[in-house]
């Protein structure tokens, strides 16, 4: 059985019930987040529940086209009115250059990317907050009344340290 499988069946399990079925697509406490895919970031890390909050993910938590369509759907759409850009230390895009990941996927793939790929790599999770900070508050779109702030969460001890423009 693949893990798919399991995924599959555990969902035969949870639709018996569906506790989430009273949720709508907007966030009660009006948050959207937009962190890493890392595993070790979750709502349990930020002590929200389910339904709290829009939880936007990506490599890095950057502030890339898609999660910016994400940030403005959220708030335009379906309310939101402050937003959260999350880091974390001991990211794996602090790990190796740009150059040294693309260099590394085309090897293990054996061929070249057929479109563009940037994978945003850094060095510092706190400069790489203020740059996403920076390219949100850059676009035309994002307003004052959306509260936008930033944090770096440690991995080792679980807290967020906040970080300012």
């Amino acid at each position: 059985m693949t893990v798919i499988d399991e995924v599959l069946a555990a969902n035969e399990i949870y639709a018996r019930t569906h506790e989430l079925r009273r949720l709508t697509p907007r966030p009660e406490r009006k948050l959207a987040v937009l962190t890493c895919m890392d595993t070790r970031l979750s709502t349990r890390t930020l002590g929200l529940k389910e339904g709290d909050a829009h939880i936007i993910r990506n490599a890095g938590g950057i502030v890339t086209d898609d999660a910016l369509r994400s940030l403005l759907i959220s708030h335009y759409i379906l309310g939101t009115n402050e937003v959260m850009v999350v880091n974390h230390t001991d990211c794996g895009l602090m790990k190796e250059t740009e150059e040294a990941l693309h260099e590394r996927i085309e090897r293990q793939a054996g061929l070249p990317p057929n479109t563009p790929v940037r994978f945003h790599a850094f060095t510092d999770p706190e400069d790489n907050v203020r740059v996403q900070l920076a390219r949100l508050d850059a676009h035309s779109w994002i307003h004052s009344e959306l509260t936008i702030r930033g944090f770096v969460f440690d991995v080792r001890t679980a807290h967020l340290r906040e970080v300012c423009l």
